[in-house]
């Protein structure tokens, strides 16, 4: 034993002296090396940038679709871009991925996103900044809203302000969702002053329709945008092998969707399309989206304002809806949505709300509708400890009050929501949900309201409840009451 051990001693290595006087030396001689392999991967990059699709494979881990290279094709020869694309096809990562290969190819390039909401814009740039993994590191600074490029390029994330916009000078810019920009002739007009100065500027322009009275509706139809690349693909054409959708997908979202087939022809065919009939323009709802607004998140503490909580009961068909509205004056801001999943219990529902209560400690009032599960579910939340629960019975005249105190509140200007587009399927896309309700004159002379068959109009109400208890004087007491809904006249 005591030969075995020292025969491995006999062969284990001895430790390098350590040299001080050196370090130094080692260091530049590591740093050359480093140096040398980072000029050889970004010769390599930068050989294969030329070509979209081995860029796409390489670098972005993305599959070139048939309707991706044709939107590459569009991107190299136009400058003023109009896309049109249904949900689910990856519009947004494709040009997140063509920005970047036109980033890396040529140097000093100024490019900015921008969106109907700040929370979007900032999305996109992170979804830029995934790719950027793949590339050599060396001068590639990535942070929250700006990527800075080796070869001087800049790629950056911009609010939606017409202001802000109108005094940069810009190679490139992307306006996503522009059909659902609030204010978007005032953004367009910022936009074509800050390109104006630079003779090769591009404008790409993407979204899924909604409104006709819009700048991207002109850019996609008007005589005058003539000068636009328009480019239009419906779901059929995206389907495998062509594009990322099975019809595993497209029967999900046929089923999310229900009767609704304005929503189907605006969000799958790419089409504009909207009912006569519905309560809600979309012109107005659109006009209602304000850029910087982040809702809420559950375990949020927020320190500020007033709230007021509306809530849709349902369990079997209907889902239960919790909406948050947050008073600042005048003004009225969706600040937070959520479903809960079919078959939640009653139980689940109130501790939810209770929690909210507890935590951000400024709710004023709670309104939620008693009309399918009675009376003893808001006498349920106040032996809970929840305060200021107010139940409403909905019956014709009670839902046309709300209905009309929504609507003339959103024609105001005073109703802000944010816009948070439906990522995966079961999502609320509220733009969509506050579409979908629609109204008829009966023969008492009141309107009678409804929503298509399969859909859902549960988050309308809900937004209705939570807007009704805003503006609705608090009653006396911290109990639980009910109420008839009158007049609110000083609208």
């Amino acid at each position: 034993m005591r030969n075995l051990r020292r025969r491995h001693n006999e062969y284990k290595p001895i430790p390098r002296t350590f040299r001080p006087d050196r370090i130094f030396y080692e260091r530049s001689i590591l740093q050359k090396d480093i140096a040398a392999i980072e000029a050889t991967a970004h010769l390599q990059v930068k050989s294969e940038t030329s070509d979209v699709t081995k860029f796409l494979l390489e670098y972005c881990k993305l599959k070139p679709f048939k309707h991706t290279l044709e939107i590459a094709k569009l991107y190299q020869e136009q400058q003023f871009m109009a896309l049109r694309l249904p949900r689910q096809t990856g519009k947004s990562t494709t040009i997140g991925a063509l920005i970047l290969q036109d980033a890396w190819e040529h140097p000093e390039l100024f490019i900015g996103f921008i969106g109907p909401s700040w929370k979007q814009t900032k999305l996109n740039l992170r979804r830029v900044a995934s790719f950027c993994r793949n590339l050599p590191q060396q001068g590639l600074h990535v942070q929250r809203t700006r990527i800075s490029l080796p070869n001087g390029s800049v790629i950056e994330a911009f609010a939606n302000n017409s202001d802000t916009i109108r005094g940069n000078t810009f190679d490139r810019l992307w306006w996503d969702e522009t059909n659902f920009t609030p204010n978007d002739i005032d953004l367009y007009d910022a936009i074509l002053f800050t390109l104006s100065t630079k003779k090769d500027a591009k404008l790409i322009a993407t979204s899924t329709p909604f409104n006709t009275d819009s700048v991207f509706w002109k850019m996609c139809n008007h005589e005058d945008f003539t000068d636009f690349g328009r480019y239009h693909i419906s779901w059929e054409q995206a389907l495998e092998p062509n594009g990322p959708l099975n019809t595993m997908i497209i029967e999900k979202i046929k089923r999310q969707f229900g009767n609704d087939s304005a929503r189907w022809r605006r969000e799958m065919e790419a089409e504009w399309c909207e009912e006569e009939d519905v309560w809600l323009s979309q012109s107005l709802i659109v006009s209602c989206i304000e850029s910087g607004l982040i809702p809420y998140d559950f375990q949020a503490y927020p320190n500020r304002s007033e709230f007021y909580i509306g809530i849709d009961f349902g369990k079997e068909r209907d889902y239960s809806i919790v909406v948050v509205i947050e008073k600042q004056g005048q003004i009225l801001r969706a600040v937070h949505v959520h479903r809960f999943p079919l078959h939640t219990e009653y139980a689940s529902v109130i501790g939810y709300v209770k929690s909210l209560q507890d935590r951000w400690n400024a709710v004023v009032s709670i309104y939620a509708d008693v009309t399918g599960v009675g009376n003893y579910i808001v006498e349920d939340m106040f032996r809970s400890g929840i305060n200021g629960v107010k139940g409403v019975t909905f019956t014709v005249q009670s839902k046309e009050e709300m209905a009309n105190i929504l609507r003339e509140k959103m024609q105001a200007g005073e109703i802000k929501i944010p816009y948070i587009p439906a990522r995966r399927i079961g999502d609320i896309d509220l733009t969509a949900e506050l579409n979908v309700e629609k109204y008829e004159l009966m023969k008492t002379g009141h309107l009678g309201f409804s929503h298509p068959e399969g859909t859902h109009d549960d988050v309308f109400w809900s937004v209705a409840l939570a807007v009704l208890a805003s503006v609705q004087a608090p009653m006396s007491g911290k109990g639980a009451s009910f109420l008839d809904i009158k007049r609110y006249t000083s609208i």
